[in-house]
C-alpha cells in the first residue's frame, strides 16, 4: 500500500463552477485529474484537481460545514506582481482580510505572500524587522515596499 496526503474541500454545491474559477485563477497550475472540465449544469459530485501539484479533491454537496480561518491555503509569491494577480483574482467575490489573508468567492481562506517579505520579517537589524512587523499589520493585501523604512 502507497498512503498519500490529499486536501479534501466541501463545498456547498456547485463543483463544476469550483473548478472553471480555480482553472480561472490558477491557468496552467491548475489540473484536473481523471476527467474533461464538466459541463456548468452538470450534477459532478467530487473532482480530483492539483494546484502547483498540490493534490486536492472537491466534493459539492449542500449543507455541509462552512470554511473558516482555522485553515488556509498558503501562496509563496515571487515579487508584487504576483501577489497583485492572485490577490485581485482571489478577492474578485471573494473578500480581502488583514495581512495578506483572504477568503476567495467561495469562502476558502487563502494566504497570499510574497517570499521577500521573510527578508524584512526576519531581518538582522530588530528595528527593521520591528518596523516591516508593524507594517504588516496594517496591511490587507503585502505591499513589498512598504517594508522599506523610508526617510
Amino acid at each position: 500500500m502507497k498512503a498519500g496526503l490529499r486536501t479534501f474541500l466541501w463545498f456547498d454545491g456547485g463543483i463544476p463552477q469550483v473548478l472553471a474559477f480555480y482553472r480561472d485563477v490558477f491557468g496552467e497550475n491548475f489540473v484536473l485529474h481523471g476527467q474533461d472540465m464538466p459541463d456548468p449544469d452538470s450534477e459532478l459530485m467530487t473532482a480530483d484537481f492539483s494546484i502547483f501539484g498540490h493534490e486536492f479533491i472537491a466534493m459539492g454537496w449542500p449543507g455541509g460545514p462552512v470554511f473558516n480561518d482555522s485553515v488556509s491555503l498558503s501562496i509563496n509569491c515571487d515579487g508584487q506582481a504576483e501577489v497583485d494577480y492572485y490577490w485581485d483574482a482571489l478577492t474578485r467575490e471573494g473578500a480581502a482580510g488583514q495581512c495578506g489573508w483572504l477568503k476567495d468567492k467561495f469562502g476558502l481562506s487563502w494566504q497570499v505572500t510574497p517570499i521577500q517579505m521573510r527578508e524584512y520579517l526576519g531581518h538582522s537589524d530588530p528595528e527593521k524587522a520591528a518596523y516591516a512587523m508593524a507594517q504588516l499589520r496594517e496591511m490587507t493585501k503585502i505591499v513589498i515596499e512598504d517594508f522599506e523604512i523610508r526617510g
